[in-house]
């Protein structure tokens, strides 16, 4: 896909490129040039440059702290981030509760919680998924009962990002089992220094606790933590995986790896011929590419749409399969580009060349992806009835 940026669009790339390549952290980049594990301080000081910058929140409407930027704008500074390495969001908050709030909270519940979430000042978590309830996530139980002026939480979520770290938590939970599975859910906003939150780590393959269990014993929340109507939290829900899947197209990030594989491929001193000269592994290349180019342009026109003030639609299902799927195939690439080198699970292991440097962790990690979000295989069922009509 061959984009041509006006005079004002590629004036606003130098601004870009200038700013993540002078005055953002340096040595952030230089653990991610590294492929150096990112710790949450690093990620958190991230973001906070960003914001320093007018730059936290791509998305948001103006009047919340968005940075009013056109769909080609915000392309163009997601593709100028992954050149240079400056990690992703953290999502929770920056682009998954900040919605919900701006959108379905109340006046006070903008003023009490927007600000912190665009500086960075808070970290949230996801509770959705449960030991019983994932890609049916209407099967939730966590069960939250009516006291007075507060709501009464008993039960679990599990596969919970980051939870460790969070101070916010935005839970389904159910209020009424009397109707459809859909109905009776309830979104609350979930202080994690209640008395009677237990988080427990679930360790990876890797080693590390990137996800928990997360359980409620009797936590109390404030009746004013509940997002919109009691019992209505599925339609909320349901406008926030919008959200989350449209930023699982991944295309920045995936373009900025085909990039350094194709480097590595066309690189002739570091196999007995030049990967690229492979035919079996050119035509797999090639057809990653091709398909990034595809996902591009989708992801450019539902960019042009939220930025035309709509919210994504259905057509995020699609973003999020075909991303996903790409996301994998690249990954798939990269290890069998690297063979043997690919064997250590973290990068203290690393062995072999430095552009050959990979983790089996990070393919094995790739692996969820078409999982989290919504199952792909759910994703279609949505396609089927919501874009295609059957």
């Amino acid at each position: 896909m061959q984009i041509s940026f006006t005079e004002a669009e590629l004036e606003f790339q130098a601004e870009v490129r200038k700013f993540l390549t002078q005055d953002y952290p340096q040595d952030i980049l230089e653990k991610a040039a590294n492929r150096q594990s990112l710790n949450p301080d690093d990620l958190v000081r991230s973001q906070k440059a960003l914001f320093e910058r007018g730059w936290a929140a791509p998305n948001w409407p103006v009047e919340y702290g968005g940075t009013g930027w056109s769909a080609t704008e915000k392309f163009i500074f997601e593709e100028e981030r992954c050149k240079v390495g400056v990690p992703r969001f953290i999502p929770f908050g920056v682009k998954m509760a900040a919605p919900i709030i701006y959108t379905y909270g109340t006046d006070e519940q903008k003023q009490r919680f927007l600000p912190d979430i665009l500086a960075s000042n808070v970290w949230w978590c996801q509770g959705y998924s449960e030991p019983g309830a994932g890609s049916d996530l209407a099967c939730l139980k966590t069960r939250a009962v009516r006291d007075g002026d507060e709501y009464v939480i008993n039960g679990g979520k599990t596969w919970t990002t980051w939870a460790q770290y969070a101070d916010w938590m935005f839970c389904l939970v159910r209020t009424d089992g009397s109707g459809k599975p859909q109905e009776g859910i309830t979104f609350l906003l979930i202080d994690m220094k209640s008395p009677g939150v237990t988080v427990e780590p679930i360790e990876l393959i890797d080693g590390t606790p990137e996800v928990n269990s997360v359980f409620f014993d009797d936590v109390r929340v404030p009746i004013a933590n509940r997002i919109g109507e009691e019992g209505q939290g599925w339609t909320y829900a349901k406008v926030l995986l919008t959200h989350e899947r449209t930023g699982q197209a991944f295309v920045a990030q995936t373009r900025s790896f085909l990039t350094h594989l194709r480097t590595l491929a066309e690189r002739k001193d570091l196999f007995r011929r030049a990967l690229i000269d492979e035919s079996g592994f050119s035509a797999q290349l090639l057809n990653a590419e091709i398909g990034l180019e595809a996902l591009a342009t989708m992801e450019l026109r539902t960019l042009s749409d939220i930025s035309s003030g709509g919210a994504p639609g259905p057509e995020s299902s699609l973003l999020k399969v075909r991303g996903t799927e790409l996301a994998q195939q690249v990954s798939q690439l990269w290890t069998e580009a690297c063979g043997f080198y690919s064997l250590p699970l973290t990068a203290d292991e690393a062995i072999g060349p430095a552009p050959m440097q990979h983790r089996m962790a990070d393919y094995l990690n790739q692996r969820k992806v078409s999982i989290y979000g919504g199952s792909n295989e759910i994703q279609r069922n949505i396609i089927s009835k919501a874009v295609l009509g059957l």
